[in-house]
């Protein structure tokens, strides 16, 4: 599993980037299409990739979509995203998924905004005969729409088997609103939350993989190369031994 922002290809790897590169967050500019193919490289070896900050296909991305760019350049057989703010040819704000599994079902949920622009992609997966619940999501800016998006998150996803939260979720692993999901959905953490925010200094775990307790991780890492704002989080997760052993015997 992989939960990237990928920041619409920008490529930030400098924080002298964040200001001097602004005008790329509206603009084309020909790094773009080299920068996904980067992403491409780094995506190739997960089963399933969650993607933040994906242009559906607007000016500024020289009307790629960069989801379908991705999973071409990456070989993934099933795609799909969720656009939170469409602007038109201006700008077309996304998440989304690739996946090597075949996705039978993908519904997008809006999430509490004050701009209704936030969401939620949930998507089931046959991943070799079992059926994968996988969330993508980017949550608000300010501690205020997070918590209101967490307690939104944590009344859909309670209780429920066989599902991975992932996405941008700008919290660490420590704050209140963290506590507050892990606490309301059920959902658990891995060991540790290594930091991916801002790439080339990473000081806070901004980017997070949660999992039903039916699932268990066994690697949790970053990719160290900057290749967004952000750094790529991976993870290696198995059904535990209980679920293995149940499943076995139906």
């Amino acid at each position: 599993m992989t939960s990237f922002n990928i920041q619409v290809g920008i490529g930030s790897h400098r924080a002298r980037h964040m200001f001097l590169h602004g005008w790329k967050y509206v603009m084309p500019h020909g790094q773009s299409l080299r920068n996904l193919e980067r992403i491409a490289a780094v995506l190739e070896g997960t089963d399933v990739a969650g993607l933040n900050e994906v242009d559906a296909g607007s000016f500024r991305s020289q009307y790629v979509n960069q989801a379908g760019f991705l999973a071409d350049r990456a070989h993934f057989p099933y795609w799909a995203q969720q656009r939170t703010r469409d602007f038109g040819d201006f700008a077309q704000h996304s998440n989304g998924i690739l996946s090597r599994w075949p996705i039978e079902e993908t519904i997008a949920h809006s999430l509490p905004s004050f701009m209704n622009g936030r969401g939620m992609l949930e998507n089931r997966l046959n991943a070799g005969g079992r059926s994968l619940t996988v969330i993508i999501t980017h949550l608000g800016l300010s501690r205020h729409a997070r918590l209101s998006q967490i307690r939104d998150l944590a009344q859909r996803l309670r209780g429920r088997p066989n599902l991975i939260l992932m996405g941008d979720l700008n919290c660490t692993a420590r704050s209140p609103e963290m506590r507050l999901l892990l606490n309301e959905s059920g959902l658990q953490a891995p060991p540790w939350s290594p930091p991916t925010f801002p790439s080339w200094s990473p000081r806070f775990s901004f980017d997070h993989i949660l999992c039903s307790p039916d699932l268990e991780f066994t690697m949790i890492e970053t990719v160290t190369e900057p290749l967004s704002d952000h750094l790529a989080l991976k993870a290696k997760l198995r059904w535990d031994s209980a679920t293995a052993a149940d499943a076995k015997h139906q």
